[in-house]
């Protein structure tokens, strides 16, 4: 896989979230993607008159870019909807990229909002007559599925699975915004109510209520705003199946060919990157993505995160707002670790900022396992 963006000819220069957690009654998936939006724009001093790009993926509207344009009142020279489920925000960062290259637009606004926990509104899933009689409940038949495959070839134990859920909350511990507030140990993921053998509802995400937005613009005007930009300096995406039963192995994501790409447009590697902010909507994807994104071997994942090693203090920073897992998980969390590495680039994190990060991978998820991108971020000293 390769493509033909610049690096570095692009950067996100403004971040926010929503309302998080548990929303006003009456907000809409809209009202929360409008509000992140306003509050992206003034992180980064710039205005709604100065967007002429907006791109978005949704689970409650159809066509949300329309909508979100018509909300704010705005009618962009460039407008994107794809929609790849979790996975659609690090995509919808290089298209926003492409298209400013192109000269298709000088500003562009990514966005989300969902009210997963106080709307109770989501896509409906397809019918597939190759796994609905079985009754699956997913997604978190898929990923119990992979996590016992990965069980089974590797010796994958659920006290490993359990030491990221415990990661995630020691880091959301550090995070004001976070939804989860108590300690969590690894006895308590263990024997938390099972949801899918080996999944308990320690080792799933959070369902929350909230949106993110960000704003890009090109390396030269980026230079010129309020606070410093990150950088694209990679990208890449992949689409491996999409239902789990036609997934070629359980144990090996899309996550390979994706971060492949984005090193190779970056010039990086593993070793070169200061934190990774992964998707994990269950403990099983973070440690998938450790292993394809080359931090460990194939099979050593379960190894790589014990004793702390991921959590703060650990040797390889990872989600370090809390995650899906205990930050917020509004339906799709694909839009939160871009903000996340933003703001630790920066160096705005409070208590939990990783010191001197430079570097950033971020790495999104979508369906069962089944669509893959990857962004690598850096800093204006990495340009």
């Amino acid at each position: 896989m390769t493509n033909s963006l610049r690096r570095g000819s692009a950067a996100i220069v403004g971040v926010a979230e929503s309302d998080l957690g548990e929303v006003a009654a009456g907000m809409s998936a809209i009202d929360l993607m409008a509000q992140a939006t306003v509050r992206a724009l003034d992180d980064c001093g710039l205005k709604l008159s100065d967007v002429d790009g907006l791109l978005s993926a949704a689970t409650q509207s159809r066509m949300a870019t329309s909508a979100l344009a018509e909300y704010l009142g705005v009618q962009p020279r460039y407008h994107d909807g794809t929609y790849m489920g979790g996975s659609s925000f690090m995509t919808l960062v290089a298209h926003a990229q492409a298209a400013i290259e192109a000269g298709l637009c000088e500003v562009a606004v990514i966005t989300y909002g969902s009210t997963a926990r106080t709307g109770r509104s989501a896509a409906a899933r397809d019918y597939n007559p190759y796994e609905t009689p079985y009754k699956p409940v997913l997604p978190v038949t898929a990923y119990a599925l992979a996590a016992s495959r990965h069980m089974h070839e590797y010796g994958t134990t659920r006290e490993q699975l359990a030491e990221i859920a415990v990661a995630a909350r020691q880091w959301a511990l550090l995070n004001p915004a976070a939804w989860e507030k108590k300690p969590l140990s690894v006895a308590d993921v263990l024997s938390a109510r099972m949801v899918a053998t080996p999944l308990s509802v320690r080792d799933c995400c959070l369902v929350t209520d909230g949106g993110g937005a960000l704003v890009m613009t090109s390396a030269a005007r980026a230079r010129s705003l309020r606070k410093p930009g990150a950088f694209v300096l990679g990208s890449g995406e992949t689409l491996s199946h999409l239902t789990v039963s036609n997934m070629p192995d359980l144990t090996v994501t899309g996550a390979r060919r994706s971060g492949d790409a984005a090193y190779r447009m970056a010039g990086l590697g593993p070793s070169d990157m200061d934190i990774a902010e992964v998707y994990d909507a269950f403990t099983i994807t973070t440690l998938l993505f450790l292993e394809d994104l080359g931090f460990c071997p194939k099979g050593e994942g379960g190894r790589f995160v014990q004793d702390g090693a991921i959590a703060p203090g650990g040797r390889l920073p990872v989600n370090t707002n809390g995650g899906g897992l205990s930050y917020c998980h509004p339906g799709m969390y694909g839009i939160f670790p871009l903000i996340e590495a933003v703001r630790q680039i920066r160096g705005e994190c409070g208590p939990r900022q990783v010191a001197d990060v430079e570097t950033a991978i971020v790495h999104g998820n979508g369906g069962v396992l089944s669509s893959q991108s990857t962004v690598i971020l850096g800093a204006a000293s990495t340009v």
